[in-house]
């Protein structure tokens, strides 16, 4: 079958941000399907693809690309980023429409995305099947930035039209796929497949990190790989910075890697607060050179805004790389993958707002270094047994010629 398929963040591994879609495309081509990315471009994907008409086509990997110039990135204000998601979703929408695919796949974020699906789905008069990364309205409700009761209105109102319109829906946490249901969704129509891990990019290793920029060799290094924005709530490990500096702990460092809305706001209180001995910097990383710098790393720091619905509604890209690389994960939260972490004893969950906790977590996980090499290597035993990328992703493809089957 043809599938049309949308994703506004669409990236490789080239790019600086997940790489689920480019994956799941190239096990849908290798099952014999014919593939039609419709993309936009954003601060992470600006090195992938060069642009220069409003729509421009390229074959990347054997999949077919249609990338939308319509430039994306988390530092724009809240009214220029819902400019950008509708004028991508008017484009998209007509490019679905003359595509000829006998199903139609849309992936959120943004959730404006179900736009071009489930009307360009209606166009064809093929099947819509809708992936939910994130519940929207209801994390931006809960952040305060949607607040506008017609607003709230009008999001929640396109979230369940999206919904009842898709023949299947794929959520990727628990959390995800009960709210999918708590809007009157049939439950046996929605699969619940997490991201996964990418065993083959991300590798253990023993080799020791010997870059100055990452700091001195010998130094314990703790990384957040990911954005830089409000719902990552990355002022916890600024916190926990502060509480080490206070207790005269040494060769600790908290490796940042990534861009975002927050990030020159996080520096500079960060310089404010003079903890640049405990605090390294760094851009964006494309995810190839990502998969080498992480395995010589000693922990990956899973980190979000104490809000409740990421609890369970949340499947985050770094904590599967995490998981892939061998890392011991330090998590600030409850919710789903604490309870992983937990039982599986691959890191430590430590609870949200309290940086002596988060302080105390990091002491010990520098002084107990063979207890930290068996829970690295109990998440690289987890990723294979349970998140392997292959394994998802035929549940995936099963799941979407499924949907084309039934139509």
């Amino acid at each position: 079958m043809h599938v049309a398929y949308i994703h506004q963040h669409f990236s490789t591994q080239q790019g600086a941000t997940g790489t689920r879609s480019y994956e799941m495309a190239r096990r849908l081509i290798a099952r014999g399907h014919r593939v039609t990315m419709i993309c936009g471009v954003n601060d992470a994907t600006a090195r992938v693809f060069k642009v220069s008409g409003r729509v421009n086509e390229m074959t990347i990997d054997n999949i077919d690309v249609k990338c939308i110039a319509e430039p994306y990135s988390n530092k724009m204000g809240a009214a220029r980023r819902i400019m950008a998601f509708l004028s991508f979703a008017r484009t998209a929408t007509a490019l679905v429409a003359d595509s000829r695919a006998d199903l139609v796949f849309a992936t959120s974020t943004p959730l404006t995305v179900g736009i071009p699906g489930r009307k360009g789905a209606r166009r064809l008069g093929a099947p819509f099947v809708f992936e939910v990364r994130d519940l929207w309205p209801e994390i931006v409700i809960a952040l305060k930035v949607l607040t506008n009761p017609i607003a709230v209105w009008y999001m929640r109102r396109m979230e369940r039209i999206t919904y009842h319109a898709a023949r299947r829906i794929v959520a990727l946490a628990p959390g995800i796929k009960d709210g999918i249901v708590r809007t009157g969704y049939p439950a046996e129509r929605v699969a619940m497949i997490p991201n996964g891990c990418d065993l083959e990019l991300f590798r253990p290793t023993d080799a020791p990190l010997d870059d100055p920029r990452f700091g001195r060799p010998g130094d314990f290094r703790l990384v957040f790989s990911g954005a830089h924005g409000l719902a990552n709530g990355l002022d916890a490990v600024l916190d926990a910075a502060v509480e080490l500096k206070k207790r005269g702990e040494q060769g600790i460092r908290f490796v940042f890697i990534g861009e975002g809305g927050q990030k020159q706001r996080l520096m500079e209180r960060s310089r404010q607060e003079g903890l640049g001995d405990l605090v390294i910097w760094h851009g964006l990383l494309p995810k190839d050179q990502l998969s080498r710098l992480l395995p010589r790393m000693d922990v990956g720091m899973q980190i979000l805004k104490n809000i409740p619905a990421f609890y369970y509604g949340t499947s985050p890209n770094k904590f599967f790389d995490y998981l892939s690389a061998g890392l011991p994960v330090l998590n600030n939260y409850p919710g789903w993958l604490a309870e992983l972490i937990e039982h599986h004893r691959c890191g430590l969950a430590i609870p949200p707002d309290d940086p002596a906790a988060f302080a105390d977590a990091v002491v010990w996980m520098r002084d107990h270094r063979a207890e930290l090499r068996d829970m690295g290597r109990r998440a690289r035993e987890l990723g294979e047994r349970e998140f392997a990328r292959d394994t998802l992703a035929a549940q995936f493809v099963d799941f979407l010629e499924s949907a084309a089957a039934r139509a």
